[in-house]
């Protein structure tokens, strides 16, 4: 069911209890911690592909079960800023201007892969951390929630990925 647009053409004004200035502020977090877990996610996938050494089958299905969980993140992250009432960022242009990841030029040898996953969950949390400072501050349940969800996964990441460069 589509919505019809008001007297104005425009789409309807969103009145959830959250100001526009703030909804636009969590918009614009989320959207950071979106282009950061879809960087993550896209390095991640690629490791996954193309791990090798005596490390690959550890280093294989522990990359596919953080790439899957990623995914379905993406979308939840995404359905987020559509319900603060903002367009979602969606392509590799605006990640790249967004995310605070930075994807390795060649593919690295496996250890290296870790370092550099531990790195992209930290950056991911931090991202979300900060976000949270705004969603909390605007009483925004919802998007604290999500974004503590984020925030106990990639923490958990970065430490099992930790512990096997120990």
């Amino acid at each position: 069911m589509s919505k019809k647009p008001n007297k104005s053409g425009s789409a309807p004004h969103v009145n959830i209890g959250i100001s526009d200035d703030n909804r636009a502020k969590i918009a614009g977090e989320l959207s950071k911690v979106l282009a950061d877990s879809y960087t993550l996610y896209l390095m991640t996938h690629n490791f996954h592909w193309n791990v090798t050494g005596p490390l690959f089958n550890t280093l294989h299905v522990m990359f596919m079960e953080q790439y899957t969980e990623e995914w379905t993140a993406l979308d939840d992250i995404a359905e987020r800023i559509r319900a603060v009432g903002h367009h979602a960022p969606g392509t590799y242009r605006e990640y790249a201007k967004l995310s605070s990841i930075s994807e390795p030029e060649s593919v690295p040898e496996a250890l290296e892969m870790v370092r550099l996953l531990v790195k992209g969950n930290e950056a991911v949390a931090q991202t979300a951390r900060a976000a949270a400072i705004h969603a909390d501050e605007a009483n925004d349940l919802p998007t604290a929630d999500l974004l503590t969800r984020r925030l106990d996964v990639h923490e958990k990441n970065a430490w099992m990925l930790r512990s096997l460069l120990e």
